[in-house]
Order: structure tokens, then sequence, then C-alpha cells
């Protein structure tokens, strides 16, 4: 690793193998040094699960000029916390998750591995972003999103971001984009979100979760559904402090002394 350059940490929910990551990699390390520590196999809906109860252990599996890639048998969390106490020699200078097949848009933020990836680095103050194909073709076509992705680390390494603020950037389903929103996210949330089936060989109920997504604002064109239904790339940045302090006021009126 060249001190020189930028250092990049790099995880993803989808495994080391998926094409997202290895696609992220080819994209960036022709002008920073990359160090990537993914899970074994896929961890969607990780969120920012960590391992406690067990062990985790870690393998290298490549090794090219500028590029180290590591597997690890826990969480997209635990990743990034085993690569910065074991594989990292400096603090990165960005930690990025993704390319996630699949939206990270609306709530799903809160389900996403790759978020947690990208809020486990805001915590330890390293800038963070998170990208995202609204694709969950294992064989989808990133090649669109060089430019994007190009410009929006090279501009976040150079400009940093605020301390808590990390970014979260979904791409549309269908290039040509149209150019990029900064966006909030989206009010909505999931419905009918298991389906009932039978084990044909105990006949014993089981479900597997899918659910239909309901879009509480479909006309409001701040928030980053109708930014990638419209064609846009669209960014939003996410915050750490989940604190509501709107209605702090309002609980200090309670009675609950």
């Amino acid at each position: 690793m060249l001190t020189s350059r930028p250092l990049i940490l790099i995880s993803n929910d989808d495994g080391v193998t998926a094409k997202g990551i290895n696609e992220l990699v080819r994209m960036l390390h022709q002008s920073n040094d990359i160090i990537v520590m993914a899970p074994d196999s896929p961890r969607s809906g990780s969120a920012a699960a960590i391992t406690s109860q067990t062990f985790v252990n870690y393998s290298h599996v490549h090794h090219e000029k500028g590029v180290e890639i590591y597997q690890c048998s826990g969480t997209p969390v635990d990743c990034i916390k085993l690569a910065l106490d074991t594989v990292v020699p400096r603090i990165p200078d960005l930690i990025i998750g993704g390319i996630n097949h699949g939206d990270n848009s609306a709530v799903n933020v809160h389900y996403s591995g790759t978020i947690g990836i990208v809020l486990e680095g805001c915590m330890k103050g390293i800038p963070s972003i998170g990208f995202s194909v609204c694709d969950h073709n294992p064989d989808a076509d990133f090649s669109h999103t060089i430019p994007y992705i190009q410009r929006i680390t090279q501009e976040t390494l150079h400009h940093g971001l605020p301390k808590g603020i990390c970014l979260n950037v979904n791409f549309p389903t269908n290039p040509p984009y149209k150019g990029i929103k900064i966006c909030r996210q989206t009010i909505g949330r999931w419905e009918q979100e298991w389906c009932k089936c039978k084990n044909p060989r105990s006949n014993e109920d089981l479900y597997w979760l899918t659910g239909n997504f309901t879009n509480y604002e479909p006309e409001k064109q701040d928030n980053d559904k109708w930014a990638l239904e419209q064609g846009y790339v669209a960014i939003t940045p996410t915050q750490i402090d989940m604190t509501a302090y709107s209605i702090m006021e309002e609980l200090h009126k309670w009675k609950l002394d």
C-alpha cells in the first residue's frame, strides 16, 4: 500500500464473490489503494448486526498491486470492525459499502447490511458511502455507474463529510441516468411481508419473506423513490444521530417524573 494514495476499505452484504463488489474494486483501484474485507457468503438484510456469541475468522483470498482482498465468516459490520483492527495499515480515507445488488432507498436503509457498513464507518469517524443498484440480478450491468461512482468517490475524498454524516447512493434500474438528485428518504412501509407455503416432507407451514412496498408520498419530488423512478441517481445524506429532537420539548411536558 502506497501512503501517497488514498486508502479505501470496502465491504458488502452480497459476499466477497459478488459481481458488484468486484466491479467496484475495478472502478477505483487505478487511483486508490483498496482493501476489501467482505463476508464469505451473502448476508443481505443483516443491517448493523454483529457477532457476539461465537468467534469469527478471516482469510486472505487475493493480492495484486494496490489491492488486498479478504473474506470473513462474520457480518458486514464484523468485516469493518475486524479489518480496522487487523489488516488495515492506517486509518482509511474512505469506507464504501457495495455495490449492492438491489436498492437501499426509503426504509430499506434500516435493514441493509450495505448501509450497516456505512454507518459503522461513520461511527468510526471515517467518511463513508453506500452504493446500490436497483437490480437484484447477480450478473447486473454496472458499467453505467462507473463515472458516477468515480466522481462521487473523488468529491467525497476531496471535501470529506461532516461528523456523523454518511452518503446513501442508489442507482435506477434502467440506464442511461438523467443525472443526480440530492434527496431525502421516502416515507413508506413494507406490507404483506410473508408468503406462506407447505414443507412438502412434513406438511408444516413455512414462510418466505417477501412483501410490497407502499409509498406514502408518490407525488413528492424531493425523495429517493421519486428520483429513482424518474431515472435519476439518488444521493441521500444519512446520519448516525437518530434523536427525534422535534418531540423533546413535548416529552418534557409529560408527567414522567
